[in-house]
């Protein structure tokens, strides 16, 4: 017996109706995910395996990405050197990390970046010094100097712009 003429024998035998209606709108169903499939995807490949879904990906994802990084740092205004400090730990306040670089020279500034919703750090920031000397001095020092339990990462800025 093939699939069909046991599927009309079920029929025949089940008096309950709302078995046979749920059957019958379960086939349906995937008879139209099957056309849906064959109109989204005229190839009939696998998902993922389609070239048009691989550049309609590509398209959302620049979608996604256009506008994230537009916004560019300038460089200081006064003349300034930034310096980049990664891996702070999340316990240093700026007040410390001024102190740190004050060790070196002159700071102009010093400021930690944090989560704009809770406050808490992000764990880098950014020192600005005037004077180049100081300023090599200070990376030489604090490259991998542990404060607070964690190994400063200190290189100059790199400015977009």
């Amino acid at each position: 017996m093939n699939c069909i003429s046991s599927a009309v024998e079920l029929f025949k035998t089940n008096t309950c109706p709302a078995v046979t209606i749920a059957v019958v709108a379960f086939v349906l169903g995937a008879v139209a995910t099957c056309i849906l499939c064959k109109l989204c995807c005229p190839c009939g490949k696998k998902k993922g395996a389609c070239q048009n879904e691989d550049r309609l990906a590509q398209r959302r994802s620049q979608q996604r990405n256009e506008g994230r990084f537009e916004k560019t740092h300038p460089a200081p205004a006064d003349g300034s050197i930034e310096i980049y400090v990664g891996n702070l730990s999340y316990d240093l306040t700026e007040d410390q990390l001024r102190k740190e670089f004050e060790a070196f020279g002159t700071v102009n500034s010093a400021r930690i970046i944090t989560n704009r919703y809770n406050g808490k750090s992000k764990g880098f920031g950014f020192v600005h010094m005037p004077n180049r000397a100081e300023v090599d001095a200070a990376l030489k020092a604090l490259s991998d100097k542990e404060i607070l339990g964690r190994k400063l990462k200190c290189n100059e800025a790199k400015n977009v712009g």
